[in-house]
């Protein structure tokens, strides 16, 4: 890893990545999926998981301490199954001041190589935490 992350300290590496890179404007992060991710007895894991991950690599990209996710336009393109390695990889395409815009891809790891999710992210830099009194 490049840089350290500067956002999102707390959170939980298990549902939401572990960082492998961090660089100017790019990040990538890395989970296994477990039972608890899946929703039924063949395995089919929760979009919102795979969205968390790709989630956390778009504020990784950014690595601001205060960088807020505020939209998002997303495809999930395959099914992701409990066992699965999946990584997410992020670049900032656009920067506008504090506004950033972030285009993220997830794939699962192994033979295939399945692409499972791509998405659009807008995030703003908020000059303090966003649950600061203003």
């Amino acid at each position: 890893m490049t840089d350290e992350p500067n956002t999102h300290l707390d959170i939980d590496h298990n549902l939401c990545g572990e960082p492998v890179s961090i660089e100017d404007g790019e990040a990538s992060v890395r989970f296994e999926t477990t039972e608890r991710m899946g929703v039924d007895a063949r395995g089919l894991v929760h979009g919102g998981f795979v969205f968390g991950l790709a989630d956390h690599a778009a504020m990784l990209a950014v690595n601001d301490p205060h960088v807020v996710l505020v939209s998002a336009d997303v495809d999930f393109t395959a099914p992701v199954t409990v066992g699965d390695e999946v990584e997410a990889r992020a670049s900032v395409v656009e920067s506008n001041g504090p506004r950033y815009t972030i285009e993220a891809r997830a794939s699962v790891l192994g033979e295939a190589g399945d692409e499972v999710f791509r998405g659009t992210f807008e995030a703003v830099v908020t000059e303090e935490h966003i649950l600061d009194d203003s």
